[in-house]
């Protein structure tokens, strides 16, 4: 069974990542920072690393160690990142150039692993042209329109440009599953009879279940492709109303539909950003963010990754919300 390592251990794909892992009886080693929650990494078979990302050269250090011990890890799968901050240049430092030190680590102390998987984001290319509503393809021009998917794109060109560390690198659309807290908080509203749009109830969405990412992710681990770029989504794309019937039909629950205008949505956001800044307390919805979750487009063409890789996932939408929803009411967040 192979070594490997994951950073992000801790958070919510990750921590699937992990199970995943020790599930197929592999090593795991759960990068995690010293200050991070560690309440779903209790399994005894973990091994846990506290890692610096900002400080190279104890990267460098901590894998010589290491080396001496295990000699290298197989595969890194590196899930860590920022989403969230309270500066904007803090993207680029903590996504962009927090993924170079720990390639240039790696390859410093000797410790190239056979295959470097970044997880990046659907956000990196941008949304697809809002006109014809053609789905985005790894063909098309990336274009973010964020701090957050620019300094994910960043970290892709920086791996394209290296040539030392074999690599993959997935953009996943929206991830969802239990344990999640971003649609969570759409579901709940729902689960309370309210059904909430941002301008529109027709933007258009592509999504992926958790656990069908991460299978997605490890068999990628055993195939010869590398120094390639995918999307991941369920193979379909849904507008927001579809995926609002979906989860109305599986919580049975009637709704009253808000729609709110941009000028509103935008207003809030800058609201939401300016309390941040008060109680230097980061949050997702911010200006920034408001450009991406406006846009109209999110449609993707996985089709690459499917003949690549012979992904065939085994959630649609219904199924996937309907094991979500079940996770939460099991465990009381409804």
């Amino acid at each position: 069974m192979a070594k490997i390592l994951i950073t992000g251990a801790s958070g919510f794909i990750g921590g699937f990542l992990v199970e995943h892992g020790l599930s197929e009886n592999h090593t795991i080693y759960a990068a995690v920072r010293a200050s991070s929650n560690t309440k779903n990494l209790s399994d005894p078979k973990i091994n846990i690393i506290h890692l610096n990302l900002a400080d190279k050269n104890s990267l460098v250090q901590k894998w010589l160690n290491l080396r001496k011990e295990i000699g290298k890890f197989d595969y890194v799968i590196h899930n860590a990142g920022a989403t969230k901050v309270l500066d904007k240049a803090d993207f680029e430092t903590i996504n962009t150039e927090y993924t170079k030190n720990l390639v240039e680590s790696f390859v410093t102390a000797g410790m190239i692993p056979d295959k470097f998987v970044y997880i990046s984001s659907l956000a990196a290319y941008g949304p697809g042209n809002e006109n014809t509503f053609d789905p985005i393809k790894i063909s098309d021009t990336p274009n973010p329109i964020t701090n957050y998917g620019k300094s994910k794109l960043k970290a892709e060109q920086f791996l394209f440009h290296q040539n030392k560390v074999p690599f993959l690198i997935f953009r996943p659309t929206g991830v969802y599953g239990p344990r999640d807290t971003g649609y969570y908080k759409f579901i709940k509203s729902i689960n309370n009879h309210i059904e909430i749009y941002l301008g529109s109830t027709h933007q258009k969405l592509s999504f992926i279940f958790v656990h069908d990412l991460v299978s997605l992710i490890f068999k990628s681990l055993q195939t010869n492709n590398i120094n390639k770029a995918y999307f991941v989504t369920d193979g379909k794309n849904y507008t927001s109303r579809q995926f609002a019937a979906i989860t109305k039909k599986i919580l049975n629950k009637k709704t009253v539909r808000i729609i709110f205008p941009l000028f509103f949505v935008k207003f809030a956001a800058y609201l939401s950003e300016c309390f941040a800044l008060l109680t230097k307390k980061p949050t997702l919805f911010t200006t920034d963010k408001y450009k991406e979750i406006t846009r109209q487009n999110w449609a993707c063409d996985a089709s690459e990754t499917i003949g690549d890789f012979n992904f065939r996932p085994r959630y649609n939408l219904q199924l996937g919300v309907k094991t979500t929803v079940e996770w939460y009411k099991k465990n009381r967040w409804l």
